[in-house]
């Protein structure tokens, strides 16, 4: 199988899957999943004609788990990594939600040379936290919970936050019972430490001073009923403060809109890639 390997100080193994040719397109998945959560964009994209890499962040998926170093600047050397090993040209870095927070500290700490068009789908940039200057973002104590959660009932929390992650209920069964229960195996077989960590990342990293870093074309898209990353907090503020970008809002839409509004995303993503 097909791993990118660090070593000295540094010592793990991450997995990555690299099809296609073409321009290379990189898929930075969200939390608390694998790159199997690209499941329904990798064959439109290879279709289209682009080299598609998807890769599990370390601790998930088949990446070997470490003790730390879940920060957004470790995790952006693991993406460095990746692109440097498999020697990868004019790329596209595309990242969902958690994966957003790689794309703009890459941009922030390795520049653009390389880096083509970036794409921010339900992403967390450019700030989760609900603050006195952010009065949209998610409550602190809604975040310490989800955090006590993972800690203390890890699995049982899972299986109520993919729900949340496609606005699943009673009176909308946006996706299969077989969907939330895939959902839930992959993201329960990833490290403890790993899925705690990397939550802290992404609930207190706080981006907004990193927009301005963001100089390549960008596509931001959002659902505006976003329940685990509000658009307000996220889409709205990175469609203001980035400044060539291609915005679009998916009307009802949940976080997940991957997975439920799969061809539209599809669709939006080539078009921009095209474009």
């Amino acid at each position: 199988m097909p791993y990118i390997t660090k070593s000295v100080d540094k010592n793990y193994s991450i997995y990555y899957e690299d099809h296609g040719q073409g321009q290379p397109v990189i898929l930075i998945h969200g939390w608390p999943l694998s790159g199997k959560s690209w499941e329904l964009q990798v064959p439109a994209l290879l279709e289209a004609g682009y080299r598609v890499i998807t890769y599990d962040r370390k601790g998930f998926g088949k990446s070997q788990p470490t003790l730390d170093r879940y920060d957004y600047n470790s995790l952006t050397e693991d993406l460095l990594e990746l692109i440097t090993q498999l020697d990868l040209q004019n790329v596209v870095l595309v990242g969902f939600s958690m994966g957003g927070g790689e794309v703009v500290r890459f941009l922030t700490n390795y520049g653009s040379d390389n880096v083509d068009k970036v794409a921010l789908i339900s992403s967390i940039i450019p700030v989760v936290k609900q603050k006195d200057d952010n009065p949209d973002g998610v409550p602190q104590e809604k975040l310490d919970t989800i955090l006590e959660s993972v800690k203390t009932d890890r699995v049982t929390f899972l299986e109520s936050f993919h729900k949340d992650f496609y606005n699943y209920g009673l009176l909308s069964q946006s996706v299969s019972q077989a969907q939330l229960n895939y959902d839930w195996s992959i993201a329960s077989q990833a490290s403890p430490i790993a899925t705690l960590k990397s939550a802290e990342s992404w609930a207190n990293t706080d981006f907004r001073p990193e927009l301005q870093n963001v100089t390549v074309p960008t596509l931001i898209v959002h659902g505006d009923d976003d329940k685990v990353v509000p658009i307000a907090t996220a889409g709205e503020q990175a469609a203001k403060g980035i400044a060539n970008n291609q915005y679009y809002v998916i009307s009802g839409a949940p976080h997940g809109l991957n997975v439920t509004n799969a061809d539209e995303l599809n669709q939006i993503l080539i078009n921009f890639l095209r474009g």
